[in-house]
């Protein structure tokens, strides 16, 4: 699962840098032999123009997500998995919730809006509550 701001599409860009990126992570992803599904989240109301789509993959696309609290669109998703966002309180709660691996990604905080800044700097907080005393994704007491 890929959280759509950084990830695929900066915060505030085009219509056309969300499609372009959805794009490239769907070429990039194309001969992973286990994928099973390819989840997009966002909490924006962002959605691309369409799902691209990928053999034998399960393509969806989340807008307005709710994360973490909704976690109804994401249980019937294979295990084990993983969700790969900036944001420990959303997207590492989330995999928290879901049982999945968290993949933290750190952009440079340069360009980033004062919201997103904000969120980061209170996940440093948060992440020994949510990961343990150790504090890092993809572990658990």
């Amino acid at each position: 699962m890929f959280d759509i701001e950084p990830l695929v599409a900066w915060w505030d860009t085009s219509q056309e840098s969300l499609d372009a990126g959805l794009a490239r992570i769907v070429a990039e992803l194309h001969d992973a032999p286990e994928l099973r599904a390819l989840v997009f989240a966002t909490n924006s109301a962002r959605r691309p123009s369409a799902i691209p789509s990928l053999p034998g993959v399960r393509v969806v696309y989340l807008a307005s997500a709710r994360k973490p609290l909704r976690t109804a669109p994401y249980l019937a998703l294979p295990k084990p998995g993983a969700v790969i966002g900036d944001q420990v309180h959303t997207d590492g709660l989330l995999a928290r919730r879901l049982g999945y691996t968290f993949l933290h990604w750190s952009p440079p905080l340069t360009g980033v809006p004062p919201g997103p800044r904000l969120m980061h700097a209170a996940g440093r907080l948060i992440r020994p509550l949510v990961f343990g005393a150790g504090g890092r994704p993809g572990q658990r007491d």
